[in-house]
């Protein structure tokens, strides 16, 4: 890299015509610049220079290499214009990686408007419950939940994943509705079993903290099944707040026990450090960003609609 920034030196000075001239344009002084054209003579073991005159007169060695100088720096300057012209356009593909749950959930609402909105780009979403080195793989954005933060990763809060406790008309008018945690032990739960402790539903309320043991004839480990068991009636399930927005707007489910608190865990949008994000991936992530926020406010709009439902 100094080989090649005494060349460019060498390139710039020949322009300018003075040493003073190209040390102004190069930001360094007329000393610091006679430096690197020594050092580049030494390096190549040739004259490039005349300095008996007030002009610059070239040796046969510095006339040779003058052109191939001049090539580099044009070279350097197309290389540095891809970049930037890269980093700005919005063409291209961006690599995401989230949880299996919330890319089945959110990919056809999101990111088919996204790429509607921007169809010179492509997304390509990796759906994957278990770690992924970004910066390894290759992935320009991930979604993650209760990180530990790597020192090569920038993380944005998106949202805060919290479960809600739920369960359609049918099953409630025919078992009850729970008012207290304690009588979800005599109801159908469906399980998830990714979690370790899944027989045992926490939940607080001013300050005090209740445990449930709760049984059901089905447990998985993937919350789109649970949910899928959900809406047939099967049980009461606690699903993540993302999977059911449009479930507790329309009434196919019932939040059940909304004045109790499920653990809430803070769910990141992660990338690589780097100066600047493309202006690919920088729009992905507004979006992202933007998209969770709206969910957000829908979510405390439905749970304040309903807290008006029940003044009347």
């Amino acid at each position: 890299m100094s080989e090649m920034a005494d060349l460019a030196a060498f390139a710039a000075l020949l322009e300018a015509g003075s040493f003073t001239r190209a040390a102004e344009r190069l930001g360094c002084s007329k000393g610091q610049l006679s430096k690197r054209i020594r050092a580049l003579e030494q390096d190549l073991g040739a004259a490039l220079l005349h300095r008996t005159t007030r002009r610059l007169n070239l040796t046969a060695a510095g006339a040779a290499l003058l052109p191939e100088a001049q090539a580099l720096v044009a070279q350097g300057e197309r290389a540095r214009q891809a970049v930037q012209r890269l980093q700005e356009e919005l063409a291209g593909c961006v690599r995401l990686t989230v949880p299996v749950s919330l890319g089945e959930t959110f990919f056809d609402a999101l990111l088919l408007d996204f790429t509607r909105r921007y169809p010179q780009l492509r997304v390509e979403l990796d759906l994957h419950n278990g770690y992924r080195d970004l910066v390894a793989d290759g992935f320009d954005l991930g979604i993650r939940s209760g990180i530990d933060l790597d020192e090569r990763l920038v993380a944005k809060p998106l949202f805060s994943l919290q479960e809600i406790t739920c369960a359609t008309p049918a099953y409630l008018q025919a078992h009850g509705e729970p008012l207290h945690p304690a009588d979800l032990a005599v109801h159908q739960c469906l399980l998830n079993t990714h979690y370790s402790g899944f027989e045992e539903w926490l939940y607080h309320r001013q300050h005090q903290l209740e445990r449930v043991k709760v049984a059901g004839a089905l447990a998985s480990n993937h919350y789109s099944l649970l949910k899928k068991a959900a809406l047939a009636g099967a049980g009461i399930a606690r699903l993540p707040s993302y999977m059911v927005y449009d479930e507790l707007a329309d009434g196919r489910l019932i939040w059940l026990l909304r004045d109790y608190q499920t653990r809430q865990v803070p769910v990141f949008l992660i990338h690589p450090w780097q100066g600047g994000l493309p202006k690919r991936t920088q729009v992905l992530a507004d979006y992202l960003l933007d998209w969770f926020e709206r969910s957000r406010r829908m979510l405390d709009e439905i749970a304040m609609g309903r807290d008006d439902d029940e003044r009347f």
